[in-house]
């Protein structure tokens, strides 16, 4: 298959980007800068000017693949609804051009909108707050579309990561102190870069169209484990912050360090025989180079 992914040259993309092609695949990605174009070509693979304002670029990748992955996302959260709103016009745009087809159209979502009073599953709908991606894409199957879903961790680990764990070792230098908030007992579900491109394959492979995939390894580490990791790396002490605390503490990142997100993995893993094989997030923590420098 020929597969169209946008996002491509990221932190997850580059590792999809190698999943597909050492399994056969031709990938066509998107590329909105000479540096991620460059990247691209020096991966091997086939790029695509444009970005998610773009809209024509985005139907003309979508056109000339057999299938498509869209990765890429504005993670600017002082803009999260005009992000979201990129988000879904990039969505319907390939969609268009993907109508009835029944060829792949396979969207990220995240499971940071899932905070449930129970271990969120594949069939459980997003909260409040979660990416309206999900919605926008399910919207085309009955076009003839073969949309798909994958909900992501909160934290997709490994070398390069710069998402929530890389921010909480920040502050924690920043501050001095390594910090969870109440009794840190809230947990975030995790998962290996390397399985989650594996995942993102299988899926535009064998995807059953409307169905949500969830893409966990650990499904549920305690923040209070997290901090204590980071303090121990660091030396620096790991304390409790009340909530009226929290926002002088993580600042932007306060809600989401109080919110209870386990996720459970089990229907994607019977769906697709997919099996997480990589280090999970305390033992890659443990690796030493989430603190280098």
């Amino acid at each position: 298959m020929k597969i169209f992914v946008t996002g491509a040259s990221g932190f997850i993309g580059s590792a999809v980007v190698q999943e597909l092609q050492q399994n056969g695949h031709e990938v066509l990605g998107l590329a909105r800068t000479e540096q991620s174009a460059q990247a691209l070509t020096a991966a091997g693979a086939e790029v695509m000017k444009g970005d998610l304002n773009d809209l024509d670029s985005l139907k003309r990748g979508a056109e000339q693949a057999d299938g498509v992955i869209h990765l890429a996302f504005n993670h600017d959260f002082s803009q999260y609804q005009a992000a979201a709103a990129t988000d879904s016009h990039a969505i319907e745009a390939m969609g268009s051009v993907l109508a009835g087809s029944n060829r792949p159209l396979v969207i990220t979502s995240g499971l940071a909108g899932f905070a449930l009073d129970h271990i969120a599953t594949e069939q459980d709908s997003p909260g409040v707050g979660a990416r309206t991606s999900e919605q926008t894409a399910l919207a085309l199957v009955p076009q003839g579309v073969r949309a798909l879903v994958v909900r992501l961790a909160a934290s997709v680990h490994d070398k390069g990561d710069y998402g929530f764990v890389p921010y909480l070792i920040q502050v924690a230098r920043q501050k001095g102190e390594s910090a969870y908030i109440g009794h840190g007992l809230n947990r975030w579900p995790a998962v290996h870069r390397l399985d989650a491109a594996h995942l993102f394959r299988l899926v535009v492979e064998q995807g059953a169209a409307g169905t949500c995939y969830h893409g966990v390894a650990d499904e549920g580490i305690a923040l209070r484990d997290l901090a204590t990791i980071v303090g121990q790396h660091l030396n620096v002490p790991v304390v409790s912050k009340s909530v009226e605390e929290a926002a002088a503490h993580f600042g932007w990142m306060a809600r989401f360090a109080s919110l209870n997100l386990a996720a459970s993995s089990t229907l994607t893993q019977q769906w697709l025989n997919w099996r997480p094989t990589h280090p999970g997030l305390l033992a890659d923590l443990e690796q030493g180079h989430y603190f280098a420098g």
